[in-house]
């Protein structure tokens, strides 16, 4: 399978803060791809310099074989959306009108609004369940409606590849689910590259094709969740210890952290005296 997106002797980072040094990296075409690592280990950093919102100091980013850096920036747009972390809207814009901008790079003084910009608008408002809040002002949304507003958004941009930097922030249990059952309907069914970074350890076992996952500047490994999830590299990269077990409905690596708290499980002792 060609290769989405790579970068060759990738280096970046914020002033004097280097993150990433020298980093070649390959994320496969059409499938979801997920980077995880612990806190302020550059997973962000990492998305936003693909998505080409932050320049690397050095080496190169390229999209389908081409430098990122060379495309215009409505080339880019037509290819790959971004979905950045706590996104802002301007105040008093409604979900329908944040919605339509998704569309802004497919216009131009040739090309006005289309019939088939509207049907993608109204399927995207419709797949994340913002269609009746089309008139609310987004600023006055729930946290959770307000990012269902913004993935509808990138929906809408209808690009190949999707990138998403934590998109289930400020959703709860069942909405995180949801948008991440429709990222996968998209991948499954449009063959969408979908490229994410995801603090849930399990749900990016769950859905992910392909982890990341991302430590002191370096991809410490890189496959499939049943190839590379297990104690050693949840130790190594997050600094815990846990016990890795398989997910009873989907087969997938599921971890278990070890910690304190309420334990109901009878002692192996007390279980064999029949306690």
């Amino acid at each position: 399978m060609k290769p989405s997106i790579q970068t060759t002797g990738l280096s970046i980072g914020y002033h004097d803060r280097l993150l990433f040094e020298d980093l070649d990296l390959t994320i496969p075409r059409g499938e979801i791809s997920v980077f995880v690592g612990s806190n302020g280990c550059g997973k962000s950093t990492l998305l936003r310099s693909i998505a080409r919102l932050l320049k690397p100091t050095q080496g190169s980013i390229l999209l389908e074989g081409k430098d990122v850096h060379h495309m215009s920036s409505k080339e880019v747009a037509k290819k790959m959306g971004i979905l950045p972390q706590s996104p802002i809207s301007p105040e008093g814009l409604t979900v329908h009108d944040l919605v339509k901008q998704g569309r802004y790079p497919h216009q131009s003084w040739l090309k006005r609004w289309t019939e088939d910009d509207s049907e993608k608008v109204e399927a995207a408002m419709k797949a994340t369940r913002v269609d009746e809040l089309r008139n609310r002002p987004v600023d006055e949304l729930s946290g959770g409606q307000r990012q269902r507003a913004w993935i509808a958004m990138t929906l809408a941009q209808d690009t190949d590849v999707i990138l998403l930097d934590e998109p289930t922030t400020y959703l709860d249990m069942t909405h995180q689910i949801e948008i991440l059952d429709l990222l996968f309907e998209l991948n499954e069914s449009h063959s969408r590259t979908i490229i994410m970074v995801l603090h849930d350890i399990n749900l990016a076992s769950r859905y992910a094709h392909n982890i990341i996952a991302i430590k002191d500047g370096t991809v410490f490994r890189q496959g499939t969740p049943e190839a590379i999830i297990n104690c050693e590299l949840v130790r190594a990269v997050f600094g815990m210890e846990c016990q890795v077990a398989i997910d009873p409905l989907f087969g997938t690596p599921h971890c278990i952290p070890f910690g304190r708290g309420r334990c109901v499980v009878p002692k192996v002792n007390e279980a064999i005296a029949g306690v």
